[in-house]
């Protein structure tokens, strides 16, 4: 793999993650690659997010803001930073130590190329209850990772899609991922797993999960946006 010194910025947003966010923050400072900028924007947490943040206080940059959403933590990341390219991690997922590696040696050497996503292996959290888990069916697979957690994009064609919306409670990155795809954006997908996702109870998409139907919206909204460019 090549060396390179061009920063990567990884924004990791925080809401209730204190049981998680310490191990997600070790996996990012244990990359291969370097320099890395870590920005956690902590979502109004009401737990000890904060307290463990801190821990790090030398190695990231700490950001707080009233809870707004998954998608307005994300933009906020984006606005400060500095890096060349942006890689997002949520407070509960893990990454390999070798991903954003293998991204940037693909990205370096394919100009054309806009961003790299990988694979991702789902497991069951430790600390989930019995009978939780007897619910969780989606662990221990093997699946492309078309979810922030994997990708690692140039920052100037991220911004010209532009920043996440925050109009959805769930499936922010779907609808960004498709307003990508009518921009005319240039992904690959990695055969290699690149993150872990943790399933637990609290997942954001269980917990939302009476919004689902924001899916459906979502895909509608880029169906109506093909056609009217047609």
């Amino acid at each position: 793999m090549r060396s390179s010194n061009t920063l990567v910025s990884v924004i990791i947003p925080v809401y209730n993650s204190e049981l998680y966010l310490e191990e997600s923050i070790q996996s990012v400072l244990a990359q291969t690659y370097q320099p890395l900028e870590i920005l956690i924007i902590n979502d109004g947490s009401t737990d000890g997010s904060e307290s463990v943040a801190m821990k790090f206080a030398q190695q990231t940059i700490y950001l707080y803001q009233s809870n707004q959403g998954a998608a307005a933590a994300r933009n906020r990341g984006i606005k400060k930073s500095s890096g060349e390219f942006l890689a997002f991690l949520d407070a509960d997922d893990l990454w390999e130590s070798d991903k954003i590696a293998k991204q940037m040696d693909i990205l370096e050497r394919e100009a054309d190329l806009d961003m790299v996503f990988g694979n991702v292996f789902q497991f069951i959290s430790e600390d989930t209850k019995s009978v939780s888990r007897a619910r969780l069916d989606e662990a221990d697979q093997i699946l492309p990772g078309y979810v922030p957690g994997t990708i690692l994009i140039r920052k100037k064609a991220f911004l010209k899609v532009g920043l996440f919306s925050t109009a959805w409670k769930i499936g922010e990155f779907i609808d960004w991922y498709l307003k990508a795809m009518e921009t005319g954006l240039n992904p690959v997908m990695l055969p290699d797993i690149v993150m872990r996702r943790r399933i637990h109870s609290s997942n954001l998409g269980i917990r939302l999960k009476d919004m689902r139907n924001d899916y459906v919206k979502i895909i509608k909204a880029s169906l109506d946006r093909r056609r009217n460019k047609s």
